[in-house]
């Protein structure tokens, strides 16, 4: 009898002739409840990998899939940026592309899954997106494609869910599917999504994000979980050729008197606690010590206070909505979107400007409906918080106005890359900070290693 692998709800069972190098993994542990031996179902390649080269005859219990052979209908065309990520990832069939915004990430994957031939399980952050991935796997798999979420749940040889339900569906989904595409793959090493990854035995597998890296650091769990980044590409590299050329002007304003000096005081509370406590923050993840110490500490939570004050005066300011009268005269017959940090300030821009507010407290089929018009080009210049970041299909526009952010480079070069479909014209983004505050260092963090 040779070794027996078998699948059991996001894990593997061993039995049979188990050689003593297996028996001794540290990941494979001895249950006695049914008297096998049993590991997380991410560490099937590996055993069934080693069981090979110690020679062991296996017999696989693993699979179940849905379809034996996945064939695309038509010939994927690929450009030259996308067919080197896809050779790259193709050397282990395990990795991380990247990608800017608008490069066409999604065609990466229809080629990885073109290639391995085998059914799919591809996971995004959104219904939305779920939506796009089964308009776009179609062209090439008709009749293959199956979508899971909410009370839409229809597999297929080629099935597209959301996070939240394949964390949900994983351990009966798993054994399914030998390829795992995971969109916007750094939502993936969250400590509930990361399941998905770890209860699931495929081999192949592809994760796809324009910036990989979290502020908790746990993106260098991507290794384990997807593989190493195999292939990245800025921005800066395909401007011009495969995406359109762009401009990136940083527009300064000044507080008003009243405001400077609220910002003054507000700075002197937030630095002197830090200075006081020697408090160094390196990273985002660093300033959760003083939200800790303001649990306990009232002089921690002046602080924090007074930083949130701060961070809200500097985004709110009415310098920014003037500013944004400015760039509309200037840009009168383009297509504008307009991000903010704060529902106050894109309420305060729609308000005067006459602007359509697109935010997070809208019904859907209000969205998709200004959505539509601002498509059809009906609307000329749209307002909004950070709603449009991610996970929503948004038309082309020419002109991206950027009134308040994080230090986040990924949420820079989401909002970025509404602009950077292809055009005969360069694309204009503009970053509004108000001078000689943290927004300055915030900005020139968010760009660095963009342009």
């Amino acid at each position: 009898m040779g070794l027996i692998i078998t699948w059991d709800r996001g894990t593997v069972l061993l039995d049979g002739h188990i050689p003593e190098e297996i028996r001794e993994l540290s990941f494979l542990k001895y249950d006695h409840r049914v008297g096998k031996y049993r590991a997380l179902a991410i560490y099937y390649p590996r055993i069934s990998a080693i069981a090979k080269a110690l020679g062991v005859e296996i017999e696989d219990r693993v699979w179940n899939p849905h379809c034996a052979e996945v064939k695309a209908a038509s010939e994927v065309r690929l450009r030259s940026y996308q067919a080197e990520a896809l050779k790259a990832w193709l050397k282990t069939k395990r990795g991380v592309v990247v990608m800017p915004t608008g490069a066409g990430k999604t065609h990466v994957a229809i080629g990885a899954i073109a290639e391995i031939k085998e059914p799919a399980l591809v996971v995004v952050p959104t219904v939305e997106l779920v939506q796009q991935w089964r308009s776009k796997l179609r062209h090439y798999f008709p009749g293959r494609v199956g979508v899971w979420y909410g009370d839409e749940k229809r597999e297929s040889c080629i099935t597209v869910i959301t996070y939240d339900s394949a964390y949900s569906a994983i351990e009966a989904l798993g054994n399914k599917y030998k390829l795992l595409v995971f969109d916007e793959v750094h939502h993936l090493p969250s400590p509930s999504y990361r399941q998905i990854a770890e209860l699931s035995p495929a081999p192949y597998r592809l994760g796809l994000t324009a910036t990989p890296e979290r502020a908790d650091y746990l993106h260098v769990d991507l290794d384990w979980l997807v593989g190493p980044v195999v292939y990245r590409i800025s921005a800066a590299d395909i401007k011009g050729v495969w995406t359109a050329d762009y401009e990136i002007e940083v527009i300064r304003v000044q507080l008003k008197e009243f405001e400077k000096k609220l910002y003054k005081e507000l700075e002197a509370i937030y630095r002197g606690y830090i200075r006081k406590k020697g408090l160094r923050f390196r990273s985002p993840a660093d300033f959760e010590k003083l939200v800790a110490l303001a649990g306990r500490d009232p002089e921690a939570k002046r602080a924090l206070e007074a930083w949130h004050k701060m961070r809200r005066l500097l985004f709110e300011t009415e310098a920014k909505v003037d500013a944004v009268g400015e760039l509309l005269a200037k840009h009168r017959n383009s297509k504008i979107l307009i991000f903010t940090e704060y529902t106050s300030l894109a309420r305060a821009v729609s308000e005067r400007y006459l602007i359509p507010l697109v935010t997070h407290d809208i019904y859907p089929q209000e969205r998709e409906q200004i959505m539509a018009m601002f498509r059809r080009g009906e609307l000329k210049a749209l307002v909004t918080g950070k709603v449009l970041d991610e996970g929503v299909d948004v038309p082309d526009v020419d002109v991206v106005i950027i009134l308040g952010g994080t230090s986040s480079t990924r949420q820079f070069v989401q909002r970025m890359g509404r602009a950077l479909r292809l055009k005969p014209h360069k694309a204009k983004i503009y970053e509004v900070i108000t001078a000689g505050t943290r927004e300055v260092d915030a900005a020139r963090r968010r760009k660095k290693g963009v342009v």
